[in-house]
């Protein structure tokens, strides 16, 4: 099973990058999108994908243009999970879940703290009432993979510049000790388990040509849980893609 996830930052200025021509290429199983900013009634472009053999679920955000996640597959699910069933995150489409026979494949989009102190709590109140929802998604459903813009960089070598960023929204100690302590709980990062090296990063911000000089940061991940460890069969992140501020990462599971 080939699944990608990306935050398309707005999937219709993704689509007039050529997103549709990058997605056919990739032939992925499963697209975990977040931040569409759309309802899916907004894109005359959805032929094209169904034309790929993909069904699409969308849970966008009540705001319009505004965060949001999708998942398209080419796999039917058995079921489909629309949040976490907490109402201030869901109102932000924040998550969506499918379920397969063999693994539960969720694109999860957690808040951003950058924009202020109120957006930070915002931030602190979802990493604490999401970890517990997914502890006991967990708990029956054993064989999970959360995919995502989780807007923290885990350890040092997921940053450009550690020690200018210490006290920056998606570094702050208590965000990386959550990271820690949500693997710690049994889940395994799949990039990194597969690759060690610095440099690896999957956000750039926009200024001072960023991307080009690679000083970035690492927040998008694939989390698979412990379960599935001996079948992560390779994870790479496809810094090539250039249709956000973010690139995507692919994850190959092998059952």
């Amino acid at each position: 099973m080939k699944i990608i996830t990306y935050n398309v930052n707005g999937i219709r200025s993704a689509i007039n990058k050529n997103w549709l021509a990058w997605l056919q290429a990739t032939d992925a199983d499963v697209v975990c999108l977040q931040e569409i900013k759309a309802t899916p009634d907004v894109l005359t472009d959805l032929g094209l994908v169904d034309a790929m053999g993909y069904q699409h679920y969308w849970f966008p955000a009540e705001k319009k243009g505004y965060s949001g996640t999708a998942i398209f597959s080419k796999i039917l699910p058995n079921h489909v999970e629309y949040g976490c069933g907490i109402p201030e995150f869901d109102r932000e489409g924040r998550c969506i879940r499918l379920d397969f026979d063999e693994v539960s494949v969720m694109s999860a989009y957690f808040p951003s703290g950058s924009s202020g102190e109120d957006r930070q709590a915002f931030k602190f109140r979802f990493l604490d009432e999401f970890g517990k929802y997914l502890t006991l998604l967990k708990a029956t459903h054993p064989n999970l993979v959360i995919c995502g813009d989780y807007n923290i960089c885990h350890k040092p070598i997921d940053i450009h510049n550690p020690k200018s960023n210490a006290k920056s929204s998606g570094f702050l100690p208590e965000e990386r000790e959550w990271m820690e302590n949500f693997i710690e709980s049994g889940f395994v990062d799949s990039f990194r388990h597969m690759n060690k090296e610095p440099h690896n990063y999957t956000w750039w911000s926009f200024r001072a040509n960023a991307r080009a000089k690679n000083l970035g940061w690492r927040i998008d991940y694939s989390m698979v849980s412990k379960e599935l460890e001996q079948n992560i069969k390779r994870c790479a992140i496809l810094p090539e893609a250039k249709h956000s501020d973010h690139c995507p990462v692919l994850l190959e599971l092998e059952f």
